[in-house]
């Protein structure tokens, strides 16, 4: 059994799919039986049959395929979708590139890089859904600048 930190809404999903792409040369490893365990995610994969093979593991992110996940509705996104982004302001100032989000509870926060060392914190919202434009890649928040 290997340990797992789940970035998915309801912790224990990530065990609703298999295989799971580890590493950087994204191998498959085939999902044999996951559960919650206490507050984290355990997780028994058909390749690793001993400690070393799973301490081997630490630290890599687990990846799936994007069609394996749920439709979205209207004005959602996956935050991978979103990463890599180009911000704006209303104004047209460009404020940076979504580095990461932040699950803070009240709302989810997008990170945004700002080219010069920087991060901005900008709440995730409504407003912000409502100017994502995929096409362009970029979205438009309601965000001073100077803030």
């Amino acid at each position: 059994m290997v340990k797992v930190f789940s970035f998915t809404e309801s912790r224990d999903s990530i065990v609703d799919y298999s295989p799971w792409y580890l590493g950087p040369d994204r191998r498959p490893w085939v999902l044999e039986d996951g559960r919650m365990q206490g507050e984290g995610v355990v997780a028994k994969l058909a390749q690793v049959e001993d400690r070393e093979q799973a301490r081997a593991l630490i630290g890599q992110e687990i990846a799936v395929i994007r069609a394996d996940l749920p439709e979205l509705g209207a004005g959602e996104f996956y935050w991978s979708t979103l990463t890599g982004l180009r911000v704006l302001n209303r104004e047209g100032i460009v404020l940076g590139t979504v580095s990461a989000f932040l699950e803070t509870g009240a709302n989810d926060v997008m990170v945004i890089d700002d080219g010069k060392g920087g991060e901005l914190l900008i709440p995730w919202s409504a407003e912000a859904s409502a100017g994502v434009d995929l096409p362009a890649g970029q979205i438009v928040v309601d965000w001073q600048a100077d803030w």
